[in-house]
């Protein structure tokens, strides 16, 4: 899959995506916004992680520890959770411990196999943009049909849309 089939979507729509892959820190040297996998980040030294901290974007696989991240987390732009299988949820929980025991600020890209189902169910956790290569997911999108469930029973990372939508859960006050 090249990043030309990749899709940036986003809750404000498609949006142009700045930033791409690579395998290995020499990707910095060129310049422009780079994602690189967790191990290769770990391995940067302090100066060069500092010197292109706004640029570096970090990319976890669902059997990464997400603790290996949490001292890095206030210079990180971009964290992206990959979905290498519909199936395999692990990313789900990493969001939104990121967004409420972390409360980290930054873009959160859900990566890999993003399809239409998943699409609100993600937001509510904590992404922040969606890379689709699905052709299916990327006509519904296109299409104005983002499919998901209005009502929730459990809160997440992102509030439910209108108050109340609890009413059979007790709040404490």
């Amino acid at each position: 899959m090249s990043t030309s089939d990749i899709r940036l979507w986003s809750p404000e729509g498609f949006r142009e995506n700045r930033w791409h892959r690579a395998e290995d820190a020499a990707a910095l040297k060129e310049g422009g916004y780079v994602i690189l996998p967790l191990a290769v980040f770990l391995e940067l030294d302090d100066e060069t992680r500092e010197g292109a901290a706004e640029r570096i974007g970090v990319e976890l696989q669902p059997g990464d520890a997400l603790d290996a991240l949490l001292p890095h987390l206030r210079h990180l732009p971009l964290v992206a959770l990959a979905f290498p299988a519909f199936n395999d949820g692990r990313s789900y929980s990493k969001a939104e411990l990121l967004r409420t025991r972390h409360g980290y600020r930054g873009e959160i890209r859900a990566t890999g196999d993003v399809l239409i189902d998943q699409v609100a169910h993600m937001f509510r956790v904590g992404f922040s943009t969606l890379e689709i290569v699905n052709p299916y997911t990327i006509s519904q999108l296109e299409a104005g049909k983002e499919a998901g469930i209005p009502l929730y029973y459990q809160p997440a990372a992102k509030a439910a849309a209108a108050p109340g939508s609890y009413a059979w859960r007790r709040v404490s006050a």
